[in-house]
């Protein structure tokens, strides 16, 4: 099948599993928004903690996610409260919140968070400095939702969002790094010296349900579907992404990002040599433009930038794309989400399964590189990465099985010489680390 492409795809073990949305806090004021997977096979229950800042006590209490089970929306009762260890203490799951905020004893800081988590099974990336904090981190649910409650006891952090998603298989994180770090996001000259405290500065946020009407306003339709666009937005669309995220999913109409790696993004910056790729180059400093990116935090940064340059009217999707669908679903959406963490992609329904009746159908166009692969050009049957076999080269790219097979793993026939070779990944799996291999390589050769 060529010129069309299913979307979303299903990535492999994504579809016996759901997400369930849960308000943590009270209705008037919640503190969070939390997610819970549960089988589409059984019932499951889980369990939450209710943090209030005028009740310190930590409260365990039953939530029955029978409805969440068979992918409709979910009335959430509390049927009882409880004390005692419960499985659902150990469902795991993956954070992720940042916090642009004046910390004056960053070092100090890091050493309260390291010894808070001591004994605690926590995983990933948890960066501190005097501009805030970003963490991404997985584990139990029990670990991974105390150290949320420990982190918002600050009131310089009590309103920061939080979001929280399924991590079915354990860990999506090899280890711990939660250490001090001058850029809490990677980008060429650093961040320290922007106005990041500042919001002022930065992109006026829109909630998901916001960001759905001004797109729709322009297509006038809540499908993806380009044959019932306008001709022309009263905005640009820019994804503030690597170019291999927008590969697997982005939203309609947005183009793609001409970098591979944030950190030398100029949108904006009137570079010669990039210009002729700048979707910002000559455009009036008064357009609206809509930035977005998985989380939140890389469009923040970057619209100071462009606000240093003069651009007026910036707006940000608040929360990113994964609050986006998990609000509002799809919608506008194309794709998967590409995620920084052993997952790799998500379907949209692992956010919002009860917004999907039936697959949007969307058109692959021939000079672009959503949803192909990187060597032969073809459709892709999965939208989700791999990296090259050759450890020496280790690119993440996109490949169908084909290409997999004849070249064992490699993204090019160079690569399936190199001395480091690794075994083909099945399956959804990312690589271990290169002694695995190297043991196996040499039992393999003395037994030989």
């Amino acid at each position: 099948m060529r010129g069309c492409f299913p979307a979303p795809a299903v990535i492999s073990g994504a579809a016996s599993s759901a997400i369930t949305q849960i308000v943590w806090g009270r209705r008037k004021d919640p503190l969070f928004q939390f997610s819970v997977w549960s089988s589409t096979t059984a019932t499951s229950s889980c369990l939450v903690y209710n943090n209030s800042k005028h009740d310190k006590r930590r409260r365990r209490r039953w939530l029955s996610l029978s409805e969440a089970s068979r992918g409709r929306g979910v009335s959430v009762g509390l049927e009882q409260q409880c004390e005692c260890e419960s499985e659902s203490d150990n469902e795991w799951v993956v954070v992720n919140f940042y916090q642009f905020v004046l910390i004056k004893d960053a070092e100090a800081q890091v050493a309260k968070h390291l010894n808070f988590l001591k004994g605690r099974d926590i995983r990933g990336r948890i960066y501190v400095n005097e501009q805030g904090i970003n963490a991404q981190y997985s584990g139990p649910s029990r670990d991974a939702l105390a150290y949320v409650e420990w982190v918002r006891e600050d009131e310089r952090f009590a309103n920061c969002l939080v979001q929280i998603s399924a991590a079915p298989t354990g860990h999506a994180f090899p280890k711990l790094k939660l250490r001090y770090k001058p850029s809490l996001v990677q980008l060429e000259g650093g961040i320290s010296h922007l106005p990041l405290l500042d919001p002022s500065m930065r992109a006026t946020p829109l909630a998901p349900s916001q960001w759905r009407k001004r797109l729709e306003a322009v297509t006038g339709s809540t499908t993806a579907d380009a044959s019932t666009q306008n001709p022309k937005p009263n905005y640009i669309l820019l994804d503030v992404r690597n170019g291999y995220e927008w590969d697997i999913g982005h939203f309609s109409g947005a183009r793609r990002p001409d970098v591979d790696c944030f950190r030398s993004t100029s949108f904006g910056l009137c570079q010669p040599e990039v210009i002729a790729a700048d979707p910002l180059a000559n455009v009036d400093k008064e357009t609206d433009i809509l930035m977005y990116c998985t989380g939140g935090i890389r469009c923040d940064v970057y619209s100071t930038i462009l606000r240093q340059q003069g651009f007026q009217n910036l707006y940000t999707l608040k929360g990113g794309v994964s609050h986006y669908l998990k609000n509002e679903g799809p919608v506008q959406w194309v794709g998967n989400l590409f995620v920084f963490d052993s997952r790799l992609s998500l379907p949209p329904a692992t956010y919002k399964p009860e917004a999907i009746t039936e697959p949007n159908r969307v058109e692959v166009s021939e000079n672009n590189t959503f949803a192909r692969c990187y060597i032969c050009g073809l459709e892709v049957c999965e939208l989700r990465h791999r990296n090259c076999a050759n450890l020496d080269c280790n690119l993440l790219y996109l490949c169908c099985m084909n290409c997999v097979e004849d070249l064992r793993g490699c993204c090019c026939s160079k690569c399936t010489t190199a001395p480091r070779l690794r075994p083909v990944l099945q399956g959804p799996h990312r690589y271990e680390k290169w002694h695995t291999y190297r043991d196996l390589i040499s039992q393999s050769k003395s037994t030989a």
